[in-house]
């Protein structure tokens, strides 16, 4: 048995409300810890709405549909979340993954970037900015963005890979802070791909993500 099968991959369905979800991440964590459960990679779809994260300006969010907003706990500032967008949440025991957290964020940009590669797409890390980014130049945009929470060495929250969301809905806010660059999707880059394709790219990156996060890292 690999390490990967002792981890519980669960798929949602249909949308997860987001207090629903906050309070699935803060049990699971909490059964984490006590071994009372095993590790979880949780992929959802949300409502659309709005997330704060403990950095969020209210000046950076304008919300002209009155979208719901919610107080995530995670790092980072305003993050739309919606239909189209695959949301990945990790409740991962880094008592047995090593307790390095600037490690973990770079492991999850390498697991991003990996699968979007997959996915048709190049991606990369932009100094100095925070999420996956494609493009260059005037055309660069963002096309995932990341937030993680470190709870007694449990992480909560995650990643989201914009597939073929509603990027209007983007307008809202300022985009983890960034205002100089638009938002982008697959779909908008013309790579047509259904959630359980882009599902497929992000659990056969797994394994890899697993191996970087376990190895000794120099991150910059």
């Amino acid at each position: 048995m690999s390490e990967i099968d002792d981890i519980e991959w669960r798929v949602a369905t249909g949308p997860v409300p987001y207090e629903e979800a906050l309070a699935v991440m803060h049990e699971r964590a909490a059964q984490i810890r006590a071994s009372e459960a095993p590790e979880l990679v949780w992929l959802l779809e949300h409502p659309p709405l709005f997330t704060a994260g403990t950095s969020a300006d209210p000046a950076e969010l304008f919300n002209p549909l009155g979208l719901p907003v919610y107080d995530a706990g995670r790092g980072g500032r305003y993050t739309y979340h919606g239909p189209g967008q695959r949301v990945v949440y990790l409740m991962l025991d880094l008592e047995r993954r090593g307790r390095d957290v600037r490690a973990l964020v770079h492991s999850i940009e390498g697991w991003i970037i990996a699968t979007l590669a997959a996915l048709g797409v190049e991606a990369h890390r932009s100094p100095g900015r925070i999420g996956i980014w494609t493009g260059s130049g005037a055309g660069k945009a963002k096309i995932a963005a990341l937030g993680i929470r470190v709870k007694r060495w449990v992480t909560l929250h995650g990643l989201s890979i914009n597939v073929d969301p509603d990027l209007s809905h983007f307008d809202g806010i300022v985009p983890c802070g960034i205002s100089d660059f638009g938002v982008t999707s697959l779909a908008k880059l013309g790579k047509e791909t259904s959630m359980s394709r882009a599902d497929a790219a992000l659990r056969d990156s797994f394994a890899p993500f697993l191996s970087a996060l376990a190895s000794p890292h120099q991150v910059t």
